[in-house]
C-alpha cells in the first residue's frame, strides 16, 4: 500500500507536469503563429496516450504487490510447524463410534460461545443439535473434528480422550456433509472416491445406486465420467448433496455429521435425500446440525443449545410437551 501511495500519484503528477508544459509551450507557439491548433491538440493526444501504458503497468505493479504479499502469508501458513496433528498417535484405527463431551468449554475472543457442554453419544445413536444461529450447534462438530483447542473440560472418542488419537485418523472415521456442498473441479467419479485408489468402480456405483444419484448420474453424457465444473456449478444442489452422500458412504465413516439444509430443493430431490439420508445414518452415529425440525422428528434425541449451554433434552414428542425453547422454535416454523 506504501508503494501504491506513491507510485500512482507520481505517474499522474508527472502526465499532469507534461500537460501543463505542452499547454504553456505550445499555447505561446500558437500565439506567434508557428503551429497550427490541429498539431497542438495531436501532441496532447500523444501525450495521453505515452502515460496510458504507464497507468497501467502502475496498476498492474500494484496487483503484483498485492499477489506477492498473499503469497507470502499462504506460504508462512503452510511452513507453519503445529503439534496438534498428534502424527505420531496414526494407526488406521476404525472408530466405534461412542462420543462424549465432559465438562466442555469453548471461548472465542475471550468470550465463551461453549459453556460445560456434558453430552454422550451412544455408537450407532442419532442426534440432532437444534438451536438459534449463534446457540453453538456448529462448535461442538468442530471441536470433535478438532479444528479448535478448547479451554475447559475433556472429549472422549471410544472411551479414550481425544488426544490418544491422530487428529488424520478421527477425521479418517468422520464424514461429513456441509450445508454448501463443495464439489472439486474433475470427474464426477473423481468427487465421489477423493483419489482412494482402493474405492473400485462396482463399489463406487454400488455406493452411488444406494444413495439414489446413480440414475442422475447414468443420464450425463459422461456417465462417472462427466467433467464437474469448480463448486459443481452445472449442477443443483439437490444433485450436489447426493453426490456428498455418495462420497461420504464411499468412506464408510464410524461417524456421520450433517449439517442440514434442504432448501430451495424441489419436492422429488427432498424425497430422495431423506431416503438417502436414513440409509447412510443406519448403524452409524450420526450428528445431524438442524434447520428445518420437520427433518428431525425420527432422530433418537435432539439436544437444544442456547448461548453455548445445553438447556432441553429428548425426543420430538417429549420436547414438545416441556413447552419449552423447542417447542417455541416448533410452533416459528409452523405457525
Amino acid at each position: 500500500m506504501k508503494l501504491f501511495a506513491f507510485f500512482r500519484p507520481l505517474i499522474n503528477v508527472s502526465r499532469h507536469i507534461a500537460t501543463a508544459l505542452i499547454l504553456w509551450y505550445g499555447g505561446g507557439q500558437i500565439i506567434q503563429d508557428k503551429i497550427s491548433l490541429g498539431l497542438f491538440i495531436v501532441f496532447i493526444s500523444y501525450m495521453d496516450r505515452f502515460f496510458e501504458p504507464i497507468n497501467n503497468l502502475s496498476e498492474k505493479f500494484n496487483i503484483l504487490q498485492s499477489a506477492m504479499a498473499g503469497a507470502e502469508r499462504i506460504f508462512d501458513m503452510l511452513n507453519e510447524k503445529t503439534e496438534d496433528y498428534r502424527e505420531d498417535k496414526k494407526s488406521g484405527l476404525k472408530l466405534k463410534g461412542e462420543i462424549e463431551f465432559k465438562n466442555v468449554w469453548l471461548k472465542y475472543n475471550n468470550e465463551y460461545v461453549l459453556k460445560n457442554i456434558n453430552l454422550k453419544i451412544a455408537p450407532g445413536e442419532k442426534i440432532a443439535l437444534v438451536g438459534h444461529t449463534g446457540a453453538g450447534k456448529t462448535s461442538i462438530v468442530n471441536l470433535l473434528l478438532g479444528m479448535y483447542p478448547y479451554q475447559k473440560g475433556e472429549i472422549l472418542i471410544d472411551g479414550l480422550p481425544q488426544t490418544a488419537f491422530s487428529t488424520n485418523d478421527i477425521r479418517d472415521n468422520i464424514g461429513m456433509v456441509q450445508q454448501d456442498v463443495f464439489l472439486f473441479s474433475g470427474t464426477v467419479k473423481d468427487n465421489i472416491v477423493l483419489n482412494n485408489n482402493k474405492i473400485t468402480q462396482q463399489e463406487m456405483e454400488r455406493v452411488a445406486d444406494y444413495v439414489n444419484v446413480r440414475k442422475f448420474i447414468e443420464n450425463l453424457p459422461g456417465k462417472f465420467e462427466e467433467p464437474v465444473m469448480e463448486r459443481g456449478a452445472t449442477f443443483s444442489v439437490g444433485q450436489r448433496q447426493l453426490i456428498a452422500f455418495a462420497r461420504v458412504l464411499a468412506y464408510n465413516p464410524a461417524i456421520f455429521i450433517l449439517d442440514e439444509a434442504t432448501s430451495n430443493i424441489d419436492t422429488e430431490t427432498e424425497v430422495l435425500i431423506q431416503d438417502a439420508l436414513i440409509k447412510i445414518m443406519k448403524d452409524r452415529t450420526s450428528i445431524i446440525i438442524a434447520h428445518r425440525l420437520s427433518t428431525i422428528q425420527n432422530v433418537d434425541r435432539i439436544i437444544v443449545l442456547h448461548h453455548g449451554e445445553i438447556i432441553e433434552e429428548g425426543n420430538h414428542w417429549q420436547l414438545l410437551e416441556k413447552k419449552g425453547l423447542y417447542y417455541d422454535l416448533y410452533n416459528l416454523q409452523f405457525s
